[in-house]
Formats: C-alpha cells, structure tokens, sequence
C-alpha cells in the first residue's frame, strides 16, 4: 500500500504540485515563516486557544463548571489519542513522503525519514479544534480554522500529500466526536472532586464567576449568544 500516488496525473500529486509550487515562487522570509508555522506556530496557537477558552470559562461557568472544563481538558486529550492510534496506521500504509518519489518539489523541512500518511500535525490540530468546538462554538470555529491552515502548511512545505491531511482530519474528527461521550462521563467527575478542593478548586471555577444562567457556559444548554453556545453533552 506504500503507492498510494505514485502517477504523477493523480489528481493528489498534481494539487501537491499546485500547491507546493507557491512556495518556489514566494521570497525566502516567507517560506522561513511558513516552516516556522507550520512545523511549530499553530500548534502553539492551539494550545493557546485552549488556555483562552479555559480562562473564559472558569470565570463564567456557573454551576457546571466542572463539565465545561472537563469538555476542555478532552480536547488536548482527544488530540493525543488520535496521534496514538496513528502510529499502525501509518506502519501499515507505509507511505513514503512526497519528496522521494516525486522531484522538483521545494522541501521546506529537511529530516522527515518517517512515513507520510496520515499527518501528525493535521490529526493534532483537527482533533483539537474538533474538541473545542464540541466544547464552545466560538473558540471552536477559530480552532478548525488553525486545523485547515495547518494542512495547507504542510503540503505547502513539501512534507505531506493532501490526502495526507485529509486523512489526519477525518481521523482527529473521529476520536473527538466518538470517544467524547466516554471522556466527559470519565472526566466531569474528576473535574468536580477537583472543583470542591480548597487549594485547586480555582482552576475550574474563578472567583465570583457568574451563577447559572447568567451568561453561564452550560454543555448541553442553549446559550444566550449563539457564537458562544456549546454542544458537550
């Protein structure tokens, strides 16, 4: 299974060309960006969107706080299992990278000697912005932006096929849609022992957060705002 675009009139290589081809044609600061972005950036951004979102909802969490915070905390949780179960995914299609079995393309990242589908980078980011947004809409619709960006990133680069990131979206969607009711039964009652802990109680309520129903952040609940309503159940 290790050809799985080998021709070059696929349509899979022929956007990889497309594609990467920008980045031949663009000034050599913004490849150094892109490489910067794409290899590390959004992945710190993501991380980024989870504390803020984090921060917001601690302060306006009402009386479940702690299955808000438990939606939050599945999202980075749900990114590393999808990774995980990438790993005989990947031994077992065992696609080379782009650049060894097509020439001319500009290779932004030098090293990569592993397999290529799917993408780490794409699984990590989808399964994070799938997460947050079943967590709350408004961070979770930036979040899938960073994840669609971040597939763009690496075939920019040269490192990965489009199906590549498209098989690291489906993958990440899949582990944080299906495994979430599993986590939030597992999660929201560690969130709550925590909640009633004089010392760490802070990180899942902030002091003189808003009581529930009053612009409170409720899984499950119709939300005042519709950007900021939620679907964790």
């Amino acid at each position: 299974m290790a050809g799985l675009a080998d021709s070059g009139s696929n349509p899979d290589v022929d956007l990889l060309y497309d594609i990467n081809g920008l980045a031949k044609d663009a000034p050599h600061w913004f490849d150094r960006g892109m490489e910067f972005v794409g290899e590390y950036g959004l992945l710190f951004v993501m991380v980024l969107l989870v504390v803020w979102c984090w921060w917001t909802v601690r302060r306006r969490a009402g009386d479940n706080a702690a299955s808000s915070v438990a939606a939050l905390v599945w999202a980075p949780l749900a990114a590393g299992i999808a990774v995980l179960v990438n790993v005989p995914i990947r031994g077992f299609v065992e696609r080379p990278r782009p650049f060894v079995d097509h020439e001319g393309l500009d290779v932004l990242v030098s090293g990569k000697t592993d397999f290529s589908f799917v993408s780490d980078h794409a699984t990590l980011t989808m399964a994070m912005g799938v997460g947050l947004f079943v967590a709350n809409r408004r961070f979770g619709l930036i979040g899938l932006g960073v994840a669609l960006l971040e597939g763009f990133c690496r075939v920019y680069m040269g490192v990965h096929y489009p199906t590549d990131v498209i098989g690291g979206f489906a993958l990440g969607t899949a582990v944080a849609l299906l495994l979430s009711p599993l986590a939030m039964a597992l999660l929201t009652p560690v969130m709550k022992a925590v909640e009633g802990s004089p010392r760490v109680g802070w990180l899942i309520r902030a002091r003189g957060a808003a009581p529930a129903g009053q612009d409170a952040f409720i899984p499950g609940a119709r939300a005042e705002r519709p950007e900021e309503s939620d679907l964790a159940a």
